[in-house]
């Protein structure tokens, strides 16, 4: 249904969301200018509801800069997410198992429309700060664990995604060609896994599996990313990919 015909839709409560989404790990501190700016919306609407939610806690004011930015709230609204997802508790032993016996990185990602999002992560003492934090959205078409999800879907889906969806060149080598991903996506459906080099990070091998659900579509995925310098692609998969699998397979087994 579009919005304007929805008549439960509070175009309102919309905008204030709008001013909260235009926070990221670029955007960590906004003028009201800035917010203007990422929203578009006119400056009076948004000097009001800054200041609401503001008021309501939900924003942080710096008193000399007048910047604004996420506050502790935040954390409590993650906090409460954890406890409703009953999947986070059930991969969480199973990530850690796979960490302890493995020694590498290991995140469990989520479908999120035409993103992927890291809701855990456990990262090894290599691993750099952006790459530890939870929350991080990226699009599905560029990651592995993004593309061994999508393989599970029927080809209808899988042709609509690889043609319209959202992609984004993160280095020189990440891949852009639309029919190349298809490509790719359906030889992950084949494999049971999906592997990548070079294309979130350079020198990053990627190796994803997919957390299947009983009517075997996956809706979240078991990744590792793993140095190139330490490894090639044969060498990753022929030392994780069994344990990745069960550790997959142990989720909602």
């Amino acid at each position: 249904m579009e919005k304007r015909q929805d008549s439960l839709y509070v175009s309102t409560l919309a905008r204030g969301l709008k001013i909260l989404r235009a926070f990221d790990e670029s955007h960590v501190a906004l003028s009201l200018t800035d917010l203007v700016e990422r929203t578009g919306l006119e400056k009076s609407a948004v000097q009001r509801m800054a200041h609401t939610l503001h008021v309501e806690g939900m924003l942080e004011r710096d008193a000399n800069t007048r910047r604004f930015r996420p506050s502790h709230a935040w954390l409590q609204l993650a906090y409460a997410y954890y406890w409703s997802d009953p999947l986070i508790a059930r991969a969480l032993p199973k990530l850690i198992e796979f960490s302890q016996a493995n020694a590498e990185t290991v995140n469990l990602a989520q479908m999120s429309g035409e993103h992927i999002i890291y809701s855990l992560r456990l990262p090894t003492q290599r691993i750099h700060f952006g790459a530890s934090i939870v929350g991080r959205r990226v699009p599905v078409l560029n990651t592995a664990a993004g593309r061994v999800m999508l393989s599970t879907r029927s080809d209808a889906e899988i042709d609509a995604a690889c043609a319209s969806w959202t992609m984004e060149a993160w280095t020189h080598k990440t891949v852009m060609d639309r029919a190349e991903i298809a490509r790719r996506v359906r030889a992950a459906g084949r494999d049971g896994y999906c592997i990548t080099r070079d294309q979130m990070l350079l020198n990053e091998i990627s190796l994803a599996a997919p957390v299947k659900g009983p009517d075997g579509i996956a809706h979240a995925a078991v990744q590792i990313s793993i140095s190139a310098i330490d490894a090639n692609e044969d060498q990753v998969v022929q030392k994780f990919l069994r344990s990745l699998l069960d550790t997959a397979a142990g989720i909602l087994g």
